[in-house]
């Protein structure tokens, strides 16, 4: 058994019996809606499963941060769709999901074809009968594997047609759907230096495109409330494929920019997903959460 998910297992005291997720048709007094804005959010009591039988989808969620937000989220209690373009890696997330006693399946879409976003969120409302919680994490990779020898234009290309058009079209069309049902949650995914900047390609290609998804989403999060939620998270150094095979030079340097002395891991970010999407953050919307341990440019 993965080592993550046998974490996950031996850190709930119980599985939500079956009979607790939620139904198709189930009456206003369901979990999923919001209390009234008067109220505080109540979380004790519920065993750590403070999103229990909430619906999510996070794009990307087959490997990196979105898996590791998945399975924070699964510990939560949500219920997962996990997305990916590889029907096999998506399927062993969603298998490791289900062994802590939530619901989940998979869609597969290419997020840069329109009709694919169009299609995700259509299917996830059918099948679903609504989402709660909707997690933009998908993005381009443009720093391994043949990608790295594209040129400029291509990169760029690949990365506004994932990271920002996708990230723009699914929030507008599930933010509309969850405006009509009355309550949700959209969290986008930016960068810790969209705003000051780095130098180099990656600096150009990155801080462009992630500059806008995080302007986006705060206009997003104006229209849409005050039935919806939106913000962004903007990790910082995180230690994903590329990060494990970075070179001397960019291992030194991140332990250098960092004042926590250390790359973080998709686990850090995972671990703010869960509390930003939470009943814990009802107060919170159109903000930018820097996960990248201090670090300041």
């Amino acid at each position: 058994m993965d080592a993550s998910v046998q974490d996950l297992l031996e850190s709930l005291e119980r599985k939500t019996p079956e009979a607790a997720l939620p139904q198709q048709g189930q009456a206003a007094s369901d979990p999923r809606v919001p209390a009234p804005v008067h109220s505080a959010p109540r979380i004790a009591g519920n065993g750590g499963r403070e999103l229990a039988g909430l619906r999510t989808l996070i794009t990307g969620s087959t490997g990196g941060i979105g898996r590791a937000i998945a399975l924070q989220l699964a510990a939560a209690g949500a219920d997962v769709v996990v997305h990916g373009r590889r029907q096999s890696a998506a399927q062993e997330v969603s298998h490791q999901l289900k062994q802590v006693g939530i619901r989940s399946q998979v869609v597969l879409a290419d997020l840069r074809e329109p009709t694919d976003c169009d299609r995700l969120v259509q299917g996830a409302w059918k099948e679903w009968d609504g989402i709660d919680i909707w997690i933009n994490n998908a993005g381009a990779d443009i720093l391994t594997g043949d990608a790295t020898r594209w040129p400029f234009e291509r990169k760029l290309q690949e990365l506004l047609a994932v990271d920002l058009m996708a990230t723009i079209r699914l929030s507008r069309d599930v933010g509309r759907r969850m405006k009509s049902q009355g309550h949700g949650v959209l969290l986008n995914m930016g960068l810790d230096q969209a705003e000051n900047g780095m130098e180099g390609d990656s600096g150009q290609l990155f801080g462009s495109v992630k500059a806008a998804v995080i302007a986006f989403s705060k206009s997003l999060a104006l229209s849409l409330a005050p039935e919806v939620r939106v913000n962004c998270l903007a990790p910082g150094w995180i230690r994903t494929a590329w990060g494990t095979s970075a070179s001397e030079h960019w291992q030194e340097r991140v332990q250098r920019e960092t004042p926590l002395g250390r790359w973080g891991t998709p686990e850090d970010v995972a671990a703010v997903a869960r509390w930003l999407v939470s009943p814990a953050a009802a107060f919170i919307t159109g903000q930018v959460i820097r996960v990248n341990g201090g670090a300041v440019r």
